[in-house]
């Protein structure tokens, strides 16, 4: 297998660039299933970005871990005995064995199972069998320790990154990934559900992420759902109140959005007006937002109701019930984390009601993914073909037609009719992410936010 050099090499910066033509929305097939660009994915995307690894409910206590990944290296986020989270990579540094083979739990120390060193919550090399005997008291611990990913947090999510130069998670966010983060905990705390649920799809994991923006399949791929009374397309899709916020580094959201003269209506109410306004709505419908939520999303963000993803793969649905992780596996294969989030402090009964309603919509049993897994398998599937991959992907739905206005701190919103403006951000996100050798590059040649007609 060819070293991220030599991977490089064999994809230069032009080459890169062309796989997606912004000016006619088509996207070269080989972005889906080449094997030299999943592998520079790993390298320029995943190791360089930022990457999500867990809401701060899930490691309450010190000692309390759970394992996640970047890209394909395995890591441990555990909250440490001075209350930090410390996001450690999975590998002894004696012979690379993993050091912890369950998901989650918790743990005084890690120990290797193959010669028993012994890391503290902190990474630190504390123990290590024979050091005195067989290592003669010359192995100097203190530069063995486990390697750790830079951690920061913003309302409570944890993500990481193995890049020195990235830039703090707050400026990579910006306001489109700060506004997805804060769709989630609008209504106030939150937590996550006990229970990850998780499940493999033979699809490249891009097209898992561009499909949240695509609300113009809803009603021909989830056809059946409509029929059998589980979803009512016609009060969920909005065709003509459509609106997507688009961010630096390729952060988006898109979906149905609340039109400006709806929101000033509303923003003339009381939250227990409000509240009352919600409870009187049809089930399945959005919760109308307290007044506070304008605070955390912004007077434009707080009008979305459609779906975030926070570049590369994190996306928030549901109006924050749920958050998915699309994990690379492979160009042809994604791997799934679905995470369900209640109010902190609801009922069980309700905490309960929305689990159910959970499980019912996304994740492995979900009627909607089923669906969609079907559609990604086969288009990842046709990007393999000698014949079909030179045919392309044309994404050009809304090009040149709609206007773009400037949202507040460096983003960018579009309202109209459904488009694929989402999926076009994404892609040229993503060429100028593998263009760029490092951050430095990626900084002074990645695309802002436009404004004017797109």
């Amino acid at each position: 297998m060819a070293d991220g050099t030599q991977v490089a090499e064999a994809w230069d910066r032009a080459a890169l660039l062309s796989l997606f033509d912004p000016a006619t929305g088509r996207l070269d097939r080989r972005v889906l299933s080449d094997e030299s660009l999943y592998r520079l994915e790993l390298e320029r995307i995943f190791a360089r970005g930022w990457n999500f690894m867990c809401h701060e409910s899930q490691l309450r206590e010190p000692g309390e871990y759970l394992v996640s990944y970047i890209g394909e290296d395995q890591v441990i986020a555990v909250r440490d005995e001075d209350g930090l989270v410390n996001v450690l990579l999975n590998t002894c540094r004696h012979r690379g064995n993993a050091l912890c083979r369950a998901e989650q739990g918790r743990a005084k120390s890690f120990i290797c199972s193959y010669h028993g060193w012994n890391y503290a919550l902190d990474g630190r090399l504390i123990g290590v069998p024979g050091q005195k005997t067989f290592y003669h008291d010359d192995l100097d611990r203190s530069r063995l320790g486990l390697a750790k990913a830079r951690v920061e947090s913003h309302l409570g999510f944890y993500f990481a990154t193995l890049a020195l130069d990235a830039p703090s998670l707050h400026d990579f966010l910006g306001e489109t990934g700060r506004t997805g983060l804060a769709m989630v905990c609008a209504h106030g705390d939150v937590e996550v559900v006990e229970g990850i649920q998780k499940n493999v799809i033979s699809c490249n994991w891009k097209i898992a992420v561009d499909n949240l923006f695509d609300w113009y399949h809803v009603p021909y791929s989830h056809a059946s759902a409509n029929s059998a009374g589980f979803l009512d397309i016609a009060r969920i899709q909005h065709p003509r109140n459509q609106m997507v916020m688009l961010g630096e580094y390729g952060h988006a959201i898109g979906g149905p959005g609340i039109p400006r003269d709806m929101q000033d209506e509303i923003d003339k109410l009381s939250d227990e007006e409000r509240n009352a306004m919600s409870r009187a709505a049809p089930d399945g419908s959005p919760r109308i937002r307290p007044r506070k939520a304008t605070e955390l999303m912004g007077p434009v963000g707080v009008r979305s109701e459609g779906h975030p993803n926070i570049f590369p793969n994190l996306w928030i649905t549901m109006s924050g019930l749920q958050m998915c992780l699309r994990l690379p596996r492979g160009p042809s294969h994604t791997e799934l984390w679905w995470y369900t989030i209640v109010p902190k402090n609801a009922p069980p009964a309700l905490k309960a009601k929305m689990v159910r309603q959970a499980n019912h919509v996304f994740g492995p049993a979900g009627l909607l993914e089923q669906d969609d897994g079907e559609n990604w398998s086969q288009s990842t599937r046709s990007s393999r073909g000698v014949a079909s991959r030179e045919l392309g992907q044309n994404i050009p739905m809304g090009l040149g037609r709609d206007q773009a206005v400037a949202s507040g701190e460096g983003g960018s919103v579009i309202e109209g009719l459904i488009g694929e403006h989402g999926q076009r951000w994404l892609y040229r996100a993503w060429t100028e992410w593998m263009a760029a050798r490092d951050w430095a590059e990626l900084e002074a040649n990645h695309t802002a936010p436009p404004t004017g007609v797109v």
